[in-house]
This record gives structure tokens, C-alpha cells and sequence, in this order.
């Protein structure tokens, strides 16, 4: 046998990766696989029961389209890559996920692939539902909030807001997170599966959930539309609005939908209504529209019959799994508050505990201090009796220097009667003195003006005398008496001269001792001013003596007031030997 003619071994097996909303699978499939049996291993591996809401996707050129299960894998027009990939998705979705999601696996990956799509922006919602949405989705993956393990910051790395909500508002990515954060922290005590529900009811009423849009274009005027299509029927919509349809029919209005490669026939079950025909220029488009509305309707008619007893099982199963993990969740939580209140009773134990370490601690420092305290007290005991008997002695000597003050003070009181008396004495002597002075001057000046009026009578007695001498003295020499010698002339004018001399020597002699009495009367003036002044300096040395005496009798008082009290203070600790006798309290006291 020729090499020519040997014939190329087939593979009997092909690989494929199936990529579900949370994890990524290989398997290794059997050329003759049909797309069931690719289905139920992906879906047996996943441990979903609920399959008819999913399917295995994949991508043709410019479009996708789903894995039909009743032809052969490698017969579809699937990639010839190696491996196959395919995604593994929801091709329709319930009416209402609160009744008709039965296990937790199925919520989970719904709760998924919706998020996903309100993140991609496929499904259009509000920036209020936005945050709510996240709120709920944070809830689902941290559980309950606590403050003290979230910090701000904790959803850094968290892609839950569509970008167009982030842009719509200037908020930075803090502020997004704190307003999600109050919503997150009201959810607490709701766990994962709860809050996955949740974010599916709110999800299920936006305008575009579960619905899949198709370009299309109507009869004659080849006008563009959108098509529509979910679990509650067929909508047109057009181009630039996929929320509000221009044109619904719902599965329980449909009597019929007919399509001829590209042409689509919409016959409503009331006939007087006018048939709907729109048109599709891909051939594989016009195939998943079939397919998705065959599905669809099927699923609305299957939801308004009894359910099968496949679902009837599962849905007893999940209605126990329910209860039974509410149960766990019930025993956790009391659990966890057994928990709590037994660290809290436990920190409050450690607070007391160390509360009454603290106690004790003080307590013996406090007794440390006692002691000390206590020796201290005996120690100044000892030097309060000491300081007893220095008080006692100093209380005789202040008791005789009280004495000694007393007597000074009584001989400083009469010298200073004495003294005063002769003060007032002296000022007596100085007032007649000065009265005497007064008079002696008043008399020297009358002496001074009849000696001045003398001078001048005499002055002018002798001016006359001499006139008349002149005159008189040769008549009467020459009528009555012979003419005298020249020696008697001579004499006679020698005696008046003599005679007047004597006068001026007598007023002379007159005035000297007026001048001297007053000389006399000066030194004597100077000489009582002098002693008045000792006398005053006297009095005031006397006195400057006698208020230090007053001092020093206050500071003795003082003193012993100081000592008096002084061993009240330190008696607590012996009282005999610290307190004085009454008869020295006394004395201190009169001190």
C-alpha cells in the first residue's frame, strides 16, 4: 500500500472553553456531541437544574448566535479555533424573579450577567436606582457593613456605577462612595442570596431588561426600526428611543409569526387588526429572532400552566434550602450575639480587672504613704514636744522681757510726761521771752527816738547856745565884768566843750548797753532755741524707742501665737506631749 493512498486519521475529540459570568471551564467532547450534550455537561458542572432560562453563545463573524442542542457541535457554524470558546448565558428571562428563579446557582448568575449589563450600559438605568443597585451589590459581596473594617476607600477597586452615571455629575469617586455607603449600611443583616434577589426585582422593572434589539426595517417604506424581544412579547421601537416602544404585541395577542428568508409576518390574534410585516436583510439575524421568539413564547405559556413535577420538586427543595439556611442564619446570628455579648461581658471583666489592679495599686501606694505619713507625724511630734519645751522657755523670757517693757514703758511714759511738761515750759519761756524781746524792742525803739529827738534838741541847743555866745559874750564883758584873761576865756569855752562831751558820751554810753542787752537777749533767743530743739530731738528719740518697744512686744506675740498653734497642728499623732497647758495658752494669749 502506497503512502499516497493512506487516509488522514480524524480526532475523536475537540476541546472547548466555556466562560461562565464567574468562571472559566475546558472540556475535551466527543466529535459526534450534539449541542445537548455539551449543554448538560456545562450545566451539570455548573449544578444548575434550572436550564431552559440558558444557553452555550457564541460568535460569527459580525454577530452571535446560540448553540442549537439538537445538532452536532462541529456541524454549526461554530469557530474553528481550538479550543471553541462559547459563553455560557441567559437567553431568556423571567417575568418575575422572585417566583419563577427557584435555586440560588440560577439567581446568582443572573444577578450577574444583569449587573454586567447595566455596567456595559445595555441596560439603561437612573444614577438614583444606579446607586441603589450597587448599594445592593456591595452588600452581596462584603455582607454587613461595620465601620471599623470598611474604611473609606474600601470600594476603590469596586466597578459598580456605568461610566455614563459617573460622568453625568461632578462627584468624585469619595463622594460616590459615601452615598453608597449609606445605602449599604441600612442593608445589614440581609445575606448574599437576599441581596442578589433584591438587585434582580429592582433590576427586572428598567425599560430594557431582558430585552434583545434587532435592526430592522418595515414594508414599502423602508423605514428603520428596532425590534424587540423579550418574555412579554414583541415591541418596535425606533432608532434613537430603546425605552418607550412605538408598537407592542404581546405573546397573548399573537396568532401567528410567519417569516420567508427575509421578510417577518406578525399576525394578531384579533383579526380586525392589521398584519404587521417588517424585514431583516441578514439571514442568521432572522434565525436568532425565530429562535428567540419561539423560546420566549413557549416560556410565557409554560409559566400560566401548573408547574411539572420537576419544578414542583425543586422548588419544595429550595423552599427547605431556604428554611434550613434561614435557620443557619437565624443559629449564626445568635450565635454571633452570644458571641458579641461574651466579648463585650469578657472586655468589661478585663476593664474591671484592671480597674481593680488600679485600685490596688493605689491602695498600697496610698498605704506606702500612710506609713510614711505616719513616721513623719511621730517624727514631728518629737520636735512639737521639743519645740514645747523652747516654747515654755521662750514664754519666761518673753514673760520677763514683758516686765522689763512694761516697767521702760511706764519710765518712758513718765519721761515723756516730764519731758512734755518741760516742753511746754520751754515754750511758756519762749513765748515770755519772745513777748519780753517784743517789749525790750519796742522800748529800745522808743529809747532810739527820744535819743534821736535828743540829739537833735542838743544839736539844736548847741546851735543856739553857740548864736548866742556869739552875740551875748562880748556885751556882757564889756558892761559887767572887766575883761578876763585869755586863760579864763579859754577856760569857760573848755567847760561848755566838757559839758556837751559829757552829753554825747552819756547818749553813747546809752546806746552801747542797749546794744548789748540786745546782743544778750539774741544769745539768749538762740541759746532757748538750741535746747528746744534737743528737747524736741529728745522726744522724738523717745518716742521711735518706744514704738520699737510696741514692735518688739508684737513680734514676741506673734511668735508665741505661731508656737501656740503650731503644736495644735501635730498633735493628732500625741496629743499629751503636743498640747499646751491651759496657763500657757493663757499667757500667750495676754501676750
Amino acid at each position: 500500500m502506497s503512502i499516497l493512498g493512506l487516509k488522514k486519521k480524524q480526532p475523536k475529540t475537540f476541546k472547548v472553553k466555556v466562560i461562565t459570568m464567574d468562571a472559566e471551564m475546558e472540556f475535551s467532547c466527543e466529535v459526534k456531541w450534539k449541542g445537548k450534550d455539551l449543554f448538560d455537561l456545562v450545566s451539570r458542572t455548573v449544578g444548575l437544574r434550572e436550564t431552559w432560562f440558558f444557553g452555550l453563545r457564541y460568535t460569527v463573524k459580525d454577530t452571535y448566535a446560540w448553540l442549537k442542542p439538537e445538532k452536532r457541535v462541529l456541524d454549526q457554524e461554530v469557530p474553528k479555533d481550538s479550543p471553541i470558546t462559547f459563553h455560557f448565558l441567559a437567553k431568556f428571562f423571567p417575568e418575575k424573579v422572585e417566583e419563577e428563579l427557584v435555586q440560588e446557582i440560577t439567581q446568582h448568575l443572573f444577578f450577574l450577567q444583569v449587573k454586567k449589563q447595566i455596567l456595559d450600559e445595555e441596560i439603561f438605568c437612573s444614577p438614583e436606582a444606579s446607586v441603589l443597585l450597587a448599594s445592593y451589590a456591595v452588600q452581596a459581596k462584603y455582607g454587613d457593613y461595620d465601620p471599623n473594617f470598611h474604611k473609606p476607600g474600601f470600594l476603590a477597586q469596586d466597578e459598580l456605577l456605568p461610566k455614563r452615571v459617573l460622568m453625568q455629575y461632578q462627584m468624585t469617586a469619595d463622594m460616590w462612595e459615601e452615598k453608597i455607603t449609606a445605602w449599604y449600611a441600612e442593608h445589614r443583616g440581609i445575606a448574599r442570596d437576599e441581596a442578589e434577589m433584591e438587585y434582580l426585582k429592582i433590576a427586572q422593572d428598567l425599560e430594557m431588561y431582558g430585552v434583545s434589539y434587532f435592526a430592522i426595517t418595515q414594508n414599502k417604506r423602508d423605514t428603520d426600526l428596532l425590534l424587540g424581544v423579550d418574555a412579554q412579547g414583541l415591541h418596535i421601537y425606533s432608532p434613537n428611543s430603546k425605552l418607550n416602544p412605538n408598537k407592542s404585541f404581546p405573546w397573548s395577542g399573537i396568532r401567528n409569526i410567519s417569516y420567508s428568508e427575509k421578510e417577518f409576518t406578525i399576525k394578531p390574534l384579533d383579526k380586525k387588526k392589521d398584519v404587521f410585516k417588517f424585514y431583516s436583510s441578514q439571514l442568521r439575524v432572522n434565525k436568532l429572532i425565530l429562535q428567540l421568539c419561539i423560546g420566549n413564547h413557549d416560556l410565557f405559556m409554560r409559566r400560566r400552566k401548573v408547574d411539572s413535577i420537576e419544578v414542583q420538586q425543586m422548588k419544595a427543595q429550595a423552599k427547605e434550602e431556604k428554611a434550613r439556611k434561614k435557620m443557619e442564619r437565624q443559629i449564626l446570628a445568635r450565635e454571633k450575639q452570644m458571641r458579641e455579648e461574651a466579648e463585650r461581658a469578657k472586655e468589661e471583666m478585663e476593664r474591671r480587672l484592671f480597674q481593680l489592679q488600679d485600685e490596688a495599686r493605689l491602695a498600697n501606694e496610698a498605704l506606702l504613704r500612710s506609713e510614711e505619713t505616719a513616721d513623719l507625724l511621730a517624727e514631728k511630734a518629737q520636735i512639737a514636744e521639743e519645740e514645747a519645751k523652747l516654747l515654755a522657755h521662750k514664754a519666761a523670757e518673753a514673760e520677763q522681757d514683758r516686765q522689763r517693757f512694761e516697767v521702760t514703758a511706764m519710765k518712758t511714759k513718765e519721761e515723756k510726761r516730764l519731758m512734755e511738761q518741760k516742753m511746754r515750759e520751754a515754750e511758756q519761756l519762749a513765748v515770755k521771752l519772745v513777748e519780753q524781746s517784743e517789749r525790750r524792742l519796742k522800748e529800745a525803739d522808743h529809747l532810739k527816738q527820744d535819743l534821736t529827738e535828743a540829739k537833735d534838741a542838743e544839736r539844736r541847743a548847741k546851735q543856739k547856745l553857740l548864736e548866742i555866745t556869739k552875740t551875748t559874750y562880748p556885751l556882757i564883758a564889756a558892761y559887767s565884768t572887766p575883761p578876763a584873761p585869755p586863760e579864763a576865756a579859754d577856760f569857760a569855752y573848755e567847760s561848755a566843750s566838757t559839758r556837751l562831751d559829757f552829753k554825747d558820751s552819756d547818749m553813747k554810753r546809752l546806746s552801747m548797753e542797749i546794744e548789748r542787752e540786745r546782743l544778750e537777749y539774741m544769745e539768749k533767743s538762740k541759746h532757748l532755741q538750741d535746747q528746744l530743739k534737743e528737747l524736741k530731738t529728745e522726744i522724738e528719740s523717745l518716742k521711735l524707742e518706744e514704738q520699737q518697744q510696741q514692735a518688739g512686744v508684737y513680734s514676741l506675740r506673734n511668735e508665741a501665737r505661731a508656737y501656740v498653734q503650731e503644736p495644735v497642728y501635730i498633735s493628732h499623732s500625741n496629743r499629751n506631749s503636743a498640747y499646751m497647758s491651759q496657763s500657757q495658752m493663757a499667757f500667750f494669749e495676754e501676750v
